[in-house]
């Protein structure tokens, strides 16, 4: 992803799916595409998933199967850069992602 939008959520009411598609859906009306990718801190995968912190290429990032968003279809990565409670949600590369209706 090579722009993207910051996000950030610290309701402790919601839970993490909760948060992406409220992300999702903003990104969608600010920006006229829906978003297909989300980076969050390993930390906020954790309780979804224990390994999640430990998964990954080495370079703080790792995709997490299983994940994908059915609601919003947004796919879910981790990336210690990320830090907690914020999401950096956007399209993936250059793809056509569908427009936000």
């Amino acid at each position: 992803m090579n722009i993207g939008m910051l996000w950030f959520d610290n309701d402790p009411k919601a839970n993490l799916d909760t948060k992406i598609e409220r992300a999702a859906l903003y990104y969608a009306k600010k920006y006229g595409k829906n978003p297909t990718l989300c980076f969050v801190h390993p930390s906020m995968l954790a309780s979804s998933d224990p390994d999640a912190a430990r998964k990954g290429n080495g370079d703080g990032n790792s995709q997490v199967p299983g994940k994908n968003l059915a609601t919003c279809g947004v796919e879910v990565r981790s990336n210690r850069s990320v830090l907690p409670n914020h999401f950096w949600i956007g399209v993936n590369g250059t793809s056509d992602a569908p427009t936000a209706a």
